[in-house]
């Protein structure tokens, strides 16, 4: 049976509060010290912009709790402000995440919560978590496409020509003094870098070389053919020409 007279202080309320949510938790109170704290560390990551938002904002945070799941998942939890009893409670965004993996994913609002321990686990359970668990898959999904997008920006492609090695300047100018050191010369026309082929095994070598030292900076190297076009002269054949007219019945 639950205690009818719970300790409602915020570092109580929190460890109970815990031990009542699903999964395992644990609860670290961050007192007052003299002013000097670093709760600002813990303001920043609330992911709410609504009533705990506002109420950050207008009041400074003297001591607060942060609730932890095995999983990652923070809750912060402080008191409300002014004369008010009971608590807010939101959810802490994600750490290591860029911050570009948020945009366009709407935050998981906080909750106003009684000093009831047992009362908001059942608030959280069925309301701030289920949004924060939305919230988040949107947010790793998102920071997963941009690790691929990055990854695949992380490349140097070298195309066939004539026997030649041909690169498009890079912006970048180590990368562009990396294809230089290996015999890559720069086509000012075209704005390319060209690593001839009249002594292939020298062309071989260079292109090892260089895909080693790329390879060092996070660089990874795509051997192309150019893409075949028809000759001039051809004309392509036609597919046969299919009768509009219905089909004999069969009889």
């Amino acid at each position: 049976m639950h205690d009818p007279t719970p300790d409602t202080s915020l570092g109580s309320f929190a460890a109970v509060l815990a031990g009542e949510l699903p999964g395992a938790w644990t609860s670290a109170y961050h007192r007052d010290r003299g002013g000097l704290n670093t709760h600002h560390v813990l303001t920043d990551a609330v992911w709410d912009m609504n009533e705990v938002a506002e109420a950050l904002a207008k009041h400074p945070v003297d001591h607060c709790a942060v609730l932890q799941r095995h999983d990652g998942t923070r809750l912060f939890v402080t008191e409300q402000p002014g004369n008010a009893e009971g608590y807010l409670i939101a959810a802490l965004a994600p750490d290591d995440v860029p911050a570009e993996a948020f945009r366009g994913v709407r935050e998981p609002d906080g909750i106003a919560v009684d000093a009831d321990p047992f009362s908001a686990a059942e608030n959280i359970t069925f309301d701030l978590l289920p949004r924060y668990y939305v919230a988040a898959h949107q947010v790793f999904k998102n920071a997963e496409h941009l690790t691929r997008e990055s990854s695949a920006e992380e490349r140097l492609v070298m195309t066939w020509s004539d026997g030649a090695l041909v690169v498009d300047k890079p912006d970048r100018a180590d990368i562009a003094r990396v294809l230089t050191d290996h015999g890559f010369v720069l086509d000012t026309a075209r704005a390319v870098l060209v690593l001839p082929g009249d002594d292939t095994a020298r062309q071989a070598a260079s292109v090892r070389a260089t895909g080693e030292r790329l390879s060092a900076l996070g660089i990874d190297t795509v051997l192309r053919h150019p893409q075949t076009r028809p000759a001039l002269d051809t004309t392509p054949v036609a597919p046969p020409a299919t009768s509009s007219a219905p089909s004999a019945r069969r009889r």
